[in-house]
């Protein structure tokens, strides 16, 4: 575990980049994907199974959460331990963490927002936009902005990538999907079908199955991570993980359940608009990237000190100001080697969110966002995600 000499959000939990995190998890997958020979051992238990191995990632379900309200479901029932996200504890980190078996310090995926000047600034690299900028177009845009390979490309075994229809065949998921089979489920009860559909079609031969999930995060976003909603959400959930259970049973199937990361509900009163502190934003060259519970901040050329002071002063007691270069080198985005973007796509200074803050800005021409559940910081809630592991 890390140890950093600097000061940290209230509470916060370091990402684990052995085998405690989302990190080891997909080192672990990868490994057997290219020696399926091999037992796999996933969290440090082994598995027996003959059949399918299935990974679901059900976006945004923490381990906080599966306490407080899962304890007598059937997702519970086979926990096996928890693990820590990346960090940051964001989709765009974690899910390509766990798509390609590598840290986000490899992989240069440090938020939803990135910086990279080689398309215009502040990018979105998942659906590919730029702030106040549109749509991302760009000669071999994907292989630039995703150079690296994913672990799928490298499998000795068959892949089945499944994923909501929105996305199923978005640039992301073609490039980090290479050499697996796309697959596309329309609506949320026709996720667990279109699972068992692939599953079963492989007989009793080896397959990996990388299913997706996204709609506990929405909900949570909206409603809030705390809110009926939410629960209810997580009950259908544990109803689909039940029928997946029966349907494989027998099968030699080996299920493995987790998350991207957690979340915590942030009041509006507690988030904090850039707006509303000209002279801290003058000191930017840039709009914010990264999260809203973690914002990179590129400070104008000679004006660092300047902004680290000024930052400390207005947000103490809000935020923890970090230069981001020390991050890096105290490893919180993980080991090497370094992606040669990776100090760009985390500025010169870190806002750490202390729990229930969150900080953003807005371009011209960008809708206010209201967002009640947040993830992205280091808090247990965010950080936290169950390892689940069934073999029905």
């Amino acid at each position: 575990m890390l140890h950093p000499p600097f000061q940290l959000p209230h509470g916060a939990v370091l990402p684990d980049f052995d085998c405690g995190g989302l990190f080891g998890l997909a080192r672990d997958l990868g490994a057997w994907l290219r020696r399926p020979e091999f037992p796999l051992e996933i969290g440090g238990f082994g598995t027996e199974g003959s059949g399918p191995v299935i990974l679901l990632v059900i976006d945004g379900l923490g381990d906080a959460f599966l306490q407080r309200h899962g304890q007598h479901s059937t997702i519970s029932k086979h926990r096996a331990r928890r693990l820590t996200s990346v960090f940051p504890s964001t989709t765009a980190s974690a899910v390509t963490t766990l798509l390609t078996g590598l840290a986000p310090a490899q992989h240069g995926l440090t938020g939803w927002f990135i910086h990279d000047r080689r398309f215009g600034g502040v990018i979105a690299p998942l659906p590919l936009y730029r702030r106040g900028g549109g749509r991302l177009r760009s000669p071999a845009l994907t292989q630039r902005l995703f150079p690296y390979a994913g672990m799928i490309a490298g499998s000795a075994l068959p892949v089945t990538m499944i994923s909501p229809q929105d996305i199923a065949w978005s640039p992301f998921s073609r490039r980090h999907g290479r050499g697996a089979d796309l697959r596309a489920y329309a609506r949320p009860d026709a996720f667990i079908p279109a699972v068992l559909d692939a599953a079963l079609q492989s007989g009793d031969r080896r397959r990996f199955i990388h299913a997706y999930y996204p709609r506990f995060d929405a909900i949570c976003h909206h409603y809030g991570a705390q809110s009926p909603n939410a629960v209810s959400e997580f009950s259908r959930i544990d109803r689909y993980f039940e029928q997946l259970l029966n349907g494989l049973a027998g099968r030699g199937a080996t299920v493995i359940l987790t998350a991207d990361h957690g979340f915590i509900d942030a009041a509006d009163r507690r988030h904090l608009h850039l707006r509303t502190m000209p002279a801290l934003a003058a000191l930017l060259d840039s709009p914010l990237f990264g999260e809203r519970r973690v914002a990179f901040c590129r400070a104008r050329r000679g004006a660092g000190p300047d902004f680290e002071a000024l930052a400390r002063d207005r947000l103490r007691g809000r935020a923890v100001v970090v230069p981001s270069a020390r991050l890096i080198e105290s490893g919180f985005f993980g080991p090497g080697p370094l992606n040669p973007r990776l100090a760009e796509r985390c500025g010169t200074h870190t806002l750490l969110m202390e729990p229930g803050w969150t900080l953003s800005d807005r371009m011209p021409g960008e809708r206010p966002h209201r967002m009640v559940g947040v993830h992205g910081g280091l808090s247990a809630d965010e950080m936290w995600v169950p390892l689940v592991l069934a073999q029905p």
